[in-house]
């Protein structure tokens, strides 16, 4: 495991910075004075205007689009897809790239849980908690390390206070769903006194498994099955109308709290997360209600099924279901729990030339085991995480900006039959600066940083890596309304555990999956450009951007199979991914009370090896559009939006074509107020044509479809 002269090193680290922020505080007299509230986002440049492309969803806009995911939350976002493994997984993929190439943080701080070591793995950054989410799309190595090189999603979560609330604050909202028989409830509470502040949120979630337009299969998977002979399925039922095995149960909540001073403050909060959700890819199911009504000739029955089944299924799935399919054979279930402990210390002007410190610090014990169909415990993923980083920021040489230091620490265990990598250890040290400045008009951006990497192994050679990462970015206004942005990036990252120490069956993806212990650094030269016109009523921007990776480190199908699954290799190849978005906004009314507001978006990528016969990337998201309209009158709100996502024919090696489709939903909300409080009335339509959708970047987009129509009732309630 990891030695011991590391270890030393990351707690003497770490004991040194806290002690000099406690002495500091320590410093600061006591005073009921509040100091200002320190806004702390993703990227200490973006109050001055960014050059790398940032989309923000928070508000009544994060109300609208809350699901059980955050790559469902965030997918009209453009640019931003969900690698989908049900409703209860959808880690976010931000311009083709997901997996480990995406840090998914919780108020600056990694998420800490095992998300990225297998596409069925829940992340624990809840949505239901946040007060808003901020995206930054392309590489963001410099400030969050090498985990960052496609993207950042950040939940701000105000879990730790950074101010003293005047009054007590709250709200608490329910919300249920016809689809799934899917309830939540999620609440939360601000307050304090003197120069103490607190805050409490909880959250609950439970979930039947959902229905489906139709068949759990994709008809390119059954075509390919009567093809090769396998159209008769041993004697099970091909599932229709219900995916099975993707029921969801959550429970959560963390309480927070800090002492404020006049330049400083101190906090700290603590956050449980507990989850129990089947993993659907099996496509035949153990139900009766379908057993007798699908032979050989299926194909001509499916529509009359589908209406039969649409009539019946309210009756039929009934609140017994949920807790009955636990008992069913052939269900895996992971079972989850994790405690997290984060600290948080900020100063404002600590030193001379010195405008803020702040510290963070989040420790997180992550356990879940996989149960069998037959409920025997199957493979156990535990992980003990910590991340620290150490933020300065100042004026110097002209720029303002921000360094600092960051540390991180993973321990990481994979035991069972099942299990496909062995157990890790992995020690992260980075040192990173920032910075701009304005010359007349034109704004410079820079950025450095460098990053040492030790991955060891239980048994095997210990592999260490020393990566380096810059960027420059230009801002230039052409006129009032118009600004021209642009950002070359150099980028490197390390390889994970999972690509360099697997071997052997992973049964999630369906696979055998082989590392490579002698992988290299991966590299990526980036350029992107956005031109942005803001004017009055019209919000436009459009972006293109261009990556050469050198050794992009992706899974290969070798064209072999062990015990019947496909055998996957983890190699290095050059590549090149190109592609755009595009996002506007239109107030095209205004009246007295409200008005009518119309967006649009468009995203596109193109993910392919540099050489080779097939030369495509899998998984890698088709083209979408968006159109939508907002009204608004007094405490009225009415959104419809429509996305088109095209088919996806340009496969890998082995990966099957997926069909387009068309997403209409409609959200209805309406404000009234009882007494001083306000409250929020909503219902939501989602999938509303009961198109059958599956997402590319899934990796059981053949076996499991996203939800079917789903009509959705909430309130929430502010005090």
């Amino acid at each position: 495991m990891r030695s011991h002269a590391s270890q030393m090193r990351s707690t003497f680290t770490l004991s040194v910075l806290t002690a000099a922020i406690s002495s500091a505080l320590q410093a600061q007299p006591s005073t009921n004075q509040v100091i200002e509230e320190v806004v702390v986002r993703t990227h200490p440049l973006s109050a001055e205007g960014l050059a790398q492309p940032i989309a923000v969803v928070s508000g009544l806009e994060l109300q609208r689009v809350l699901s059980t995911s955050l790559g469902e939350t965030l997918g009209n976002v453009p640019g931003v897809n969900s690698a989908s493994f049900g409703q209860a997984v959808g880690r976010p993929v931000i311009r083709g790239l997901g997996g480990p190439r995406v840090k998914v943080m919780e108020d600056r701080i990694d998420s800490l849980d095992v998300s990225v070591s297998s596409p069925d793995h829940m992340s624990m950054v809840e949505p239901f908690t946040a007060d808003s989410i901020e995206v930054l799309k392309g590489p963001s190595t410099l400030l969050y390390g090498s985990g960052a090189i496609g993207g950042v999603v950040d939940v701000h979560t105000g879990r730790i206070p950074h101010e003293v609330p005047e009054t007590l604050l709250g709200s608490f909202q329910v919300r249920d769903a016809d689809n799934a028989n899917q309830t939540t409830a999620s609440g939360r509470l601000d307050g304090g006194a003197g120069n103490f502040a607190f805050h409490l949120d909880a959250f609950y979630r439970d979930a039947d498994e959902y229905e489906i337009p139709g068949f759990a299969e994709s008809s390119a998977m059954r075509a390919l099955e009567e093809q090769d002979g396998h159209d008769d399925h041993s004697g099970d039922t091909e599932a229709f109308g219900i995916l099975p095995n993707s029921q969801l149960e959550a429970t959560g909540g963390a309480f927070g709290a800090s002492y404020i001073g006049e330049r400083s403050f101190v906090g700290f909060s603590l956050s449980n997360y507990d989850a129990k959700y089947g993993l659907p890819g099996n496509s035949h199911s153990h139900h009766d209600d379908h057993g007798d009504e699908h032979d050989d000739d299926h194909g001509d029955e499916h529509d009359d099924h589908k209406d039969e089944h649409d009539d019946d299924h309210n009756d039929e799935h009934d609140d017994d279901h949920h807790d009955a399919h636990g008992d069913e054979e052939g269900g895996a279930v992971l079972d989850l729990a994790q405690t997290r402990f984060d600290l948080e210390a900020g100063m404002e002007n600590p030193l001379a030339g010195i405008q803020a410190l702040n510290f963070r610090l989040g420790y997180n014990d992550y356990e879940h085991v996989e149960f069998e169909g037959s409920g025997e415990a199957g493979t156990v993923f535990a992980t003990g995480a910590l991340e620290s980083r150490l933020e300065l920021t100042h004026d110097a040489f002209g720029f303002e900006g921000a360094s600092g230091i960051q540390i991180s620490s993973r321990e990481f265990s994979a035991i069972g039959e099942e299990a496909f990598v062995q157990p890790v250890d992995t020690q992260t040290f980075g040192l990173f600066y920032v910075g701009q400045r304005r010359f007349g008009e034109l704004g410079l951006e820079v950025g450095v940083r460098y990053e040492h990497v030790d991955q060891d192994p239980t048994t095997g050679e210990k592999r260490s890596f020393d990566l380096g990462s810059a960027s420059l970015g230009l801002i230039q206004p052409l006129g009032e309304r118009w600004t021209l942005s642009g950002q070359l990036d150099y980028s490197a990252r390390a390889p994970v555990a999972e690509e360099l120490f697997s071997d052997g069956p992973h049964l999630a993806t369906q696979s055998v999956e082989i590392g490579d212990s002698s992988l290299n650094e991966e590299t990526a030269a980036n350029f992107s450009a956005m031109l942005r016109y803001a004017f009055a009523s019209v919000d436009f921007s459009l972006s293109a951007y261009i990556t050469d990776f050198g050794d992009f480190i992706y899974e290969a199908n070798t064209g072999t199979e062990i015990d019947e699954l496909p055998v996957l290799q983890w190699t290095q190849a050059d590549a090149t991914l190109r592609g755009f978005d595009a996002d506007a906004t239109w107030r095209a009314m205004d009246w007295q009370g409200g008005g009518l507001t119309f967006n649009a978006g468009f995203d596109s990528v193109r993910a392919q090896l540099n050489s080779g016969n097939n030369r495509n990337l899998p998984r890698i998201p088709p083209q979408r559009w968006r159109l939508g309209a907002l009204f608004d009158l007094h405490s009225l709100q009415a959104e419809i939006s429509w996305r088109r996502v095209s088919d996806q024919e340009k496969v890998s090696i082995a990966e099957l074509p997926t069909e387009g489709y068309d997403d209409l939903r409609l959200h209805i909300g309406y404000s009234l107020d009882v007494g001083e409080n306000p409250i929020q009335l909503f219902l939501s339509g989602r999938n509303l044509t009961d198109d059958e959708q599956r997402l590319h970047t899934s990796f059981i987009k053949d076996l499991a479809p996203q939800l079917g129509r789903t009509i959705e009732a909430g309130v929430q309630m502010q005090f």
